[in-house]
Protein backbone atom coordinates (compact mmCIF):
# COMPACT_ATOMS: atom_id res chain seq x y z
CA UNK A 1 0.00 0.00 0.00
CA UNK A 2 2.65 2.36 0.90
CA UNK A 3 4.36 1.96 -2.90
CA UNK A 4 1.45 2.64 -4.28
CA UNK A 5 0.90 6.21 -2.10
CA UNK A 6 4.52 6.71 -2.99
CA UNK A 7 4.05 5.75 -6.77
CA UNK A 8 1.37 8.20 -6.86
CA UNK A 9 2.73 11.11 -4.91
CA UNK A 10 5.69 10.81 -7.97
CA UNK A 11 3.40 11.08 -10.75
CA UNK A 12 1.82 13.75 -8.95
CA UNK A 13 5.12 15.52 -8.66
CA UNK A 14 5.79 14.97 -12.38
CA UNK A 15 2.18 16.16 -13.20
CA UNK A 16 2.72 19.66 -11.14
CA UNK A 17 6.40 20.28 -12.78
CA UNK A 18 4.59 19.65 -16.37
CA UNK A 19 1.85 22.05 -15.81
CA UNK A 20 4.46 24.54 -14.59
CA UNK A 21 6.41 24.21 -17.52
CA UNK A 22 2.89 24.50 -19.49
CA UNK A 23 2.06 27.68 -17.63
CA UNK A 24 5.11 29.62 -18.53
CA UNK A 25 4.86 28.37 -22.11
CA UNK A 26 1.25 29.82 -22.26
CA UNK A 27 2.44 33.04 -20.27
CA UNK A 28 5.26 33.79 -22.95
CA UNK A 29 3.14 33.51 -26.05
CA UNK A 30 0.85 35.98 -24.30
CA UNK A 31 3.19 38.21 -24.34
CA UNK A 32 4.82 37.23 -27.37
CA UNK A 33 1.06 38.04 -28.75
CA UNK A 34 0.50 41.11 -27.02
CA UNK A 35 3.60 42.23 -28.86
CA UNK A 36 2.55 41.49 -31.97
CA UNK A 37 -1.10 42.98 -31.73
CA UNK A 38 0.84 45.94 -30.58
CA UNK A 39 2.76 46.15 -33.67
CA UNK A 40 0.17 45.34 -36.03
CA UNK A 41 -1.89 48.38 -34.32
CA UNK A 42 1.02 50.61 -34.99
CA UNK A 43 1.41 49.59 -38.90
CA UNK A 44 -2.37 49.84 -39.32
CA UNK A 45 -2.16 53.34 -38.02
CA UNK A 46 0.34 54.69 -39.82
CA UNK A 47 -1.20 53.09 -43.32
CA UNK A 48 -4.72 54.51 -41.95
CA UNK A 49 -2.70 57.64 -41.78
CA UNK A 50 -1.52 57.72 -45.53
CA UNK A 51 -3.32 59.90 -48.10
CA UNK A 52 -5.45 57.34 -50.31
CA UNK A 53 -2.66 57.87 -53.13
CA UNK A 54 -0.03 56.54 -51.39
CA UNK A 55 -2.03 53.61 -50.53
CA UNK A 56 -1.23 50.41 -52.40
CA UNK A 57 -4.41 48.84 -54.22
CA UNK A 58 -3.66 45.10 -54.65
CA UNK A 59 -6.25 45.18 -57.28
CA UNK A 60 -3.95 47.16 -59.40
CA UNK A 61 -1.01 45.58 -58.65
CA UNK A 62 -0.03 43.24 -61.13
CA UNK A 63 1.95 40.03 -60.29
CA UNK A 64 5.54 39.75 -62.58
CA UNK A 65 4.06 37.03 -64.99
CA UNK A 66 1.85 38.91 -66.52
Amino acid sequence: MESRINELEAMLSLADDQLEQLNRVVFRQQEQIDRLQAQLRLIWERMDSLAPAERLSLREEVPPHY
